[in-house]
């Protein structure tokens, strides 16, 4: 456990903007007795990506966790349908040799929610992502508390068959201020056109009402309100991470970071 703590530390000391609210986090990390001690470390990391976007984004946290001797999968979900997203993860879990932390950014929370009830994971990390309950579905909670997408018009499109793609002008702007913007032009102009009903499809299972679960806030995230994250997460009685800030990108912008919360989380399902 005291090599990732201490790696947790030093990113604090690293971003020290951050360091009062990530202390805290850590303190409240080291001090937990919530989650039951496991056989040994978990080494098992299984990311999960948002809409529009695939796994290569999750590249610099994958590097950073792997360098720490984590074993690292990114899922690539084909956003053809809810079920053959929450399918894809599962089928990335049963490849796992023992107890996994699987992680969840965006559209991705909501994937993990549901195919987190695999045998195999241990506990949720939550990264700017939705967390529904059983019968709800994110659209609906997301109109209920909109975002700045949420409230202009025209940013998301619709082709004729209902798949759906944030506008290559906006995403920059909404998506990933906080990246370099040749960055968030590619990401722009490689996206996977996501089918409308991804997001309006009510969940039949919530992982996060039986595993322990983690949450990471982004202050300034205009894809869903980050108010809308903090009630996901108090709801779920989660560890909470906010970082002042941080955009929808948050998983590539604040890499460290979020690599930081993860690597936490699974000293802490190890000891």
């Amino acid at each position: 456990m005291s090599t990732y703590l201490s790696y947790f530390i030093h990113l604090i000391h690293w971003y020290g903007g951050f360091t009062s609210s990530l202390a805290g986090l850590a303190a409240a990390l080291v001090a937990s007795t919530a989650v039951p001690a496991s056989a040994g470390p978990l080494k098992n990391i299984v990311l999960v990506h948002g809409a529009w976007i695939d796994a290569s984004g999750w590249k610099p946290v994958y590097d950073i966790l792997t360098h720490e001797g984590f074993k690292v999968t990114m899922v690539q979900e084909p956003e053809t349908s809810f079920a053959a997203d929450v399918a894809a993860t599962r089928r990335v879990l049963d490849l796992q040799d023992g107890p996994t932390l699987l992680v969840g950014q965006s559209y991705g929370g909501s994937v993990i929610t549901e195919a987190g009830i695999h045998p195999k994971v241990a506990a949720l990390v939550y990264v700017a992502a939705h967390a529904p309950d059983v019968g709800e579905d994110e659209a609906t909670l997301g109109r209920k508390t909109p975002s700045v997408l949420g409230e202009t018009a025209g940013a998301i499109a619709k082709m004729p068959d209902a798949y759906t793609y944030l506008k290559p002008s906006a995403f920059p702007r909404l998506f990933a201020p906080d990246l370099p913007r040749e960055r968030a032009e590619t990401m722009a102009h490689s996206q996977v056109l996501a089918a409308a009903p991804v997001f309006s499809t009510p969940l039949s299972a919530a992982a996060w009402k039986t595993k322990p679960t983690w949450g990471i806030v982004a202050g300034d995230d205009q894809i869903i309100n980050p108010d809308l994250e903090r009630w996901y997460y108090a709801r779920a009685n989660a560890r909470v991470t906010e970082l002042p800030g941080a955009s929808h990108a948050v998983f590539e912008s604040r890499a460290r970071e979020v690599a930081g919360v993860i690597a936490a989380a699974a000293a802490i399902l190890g000891e």
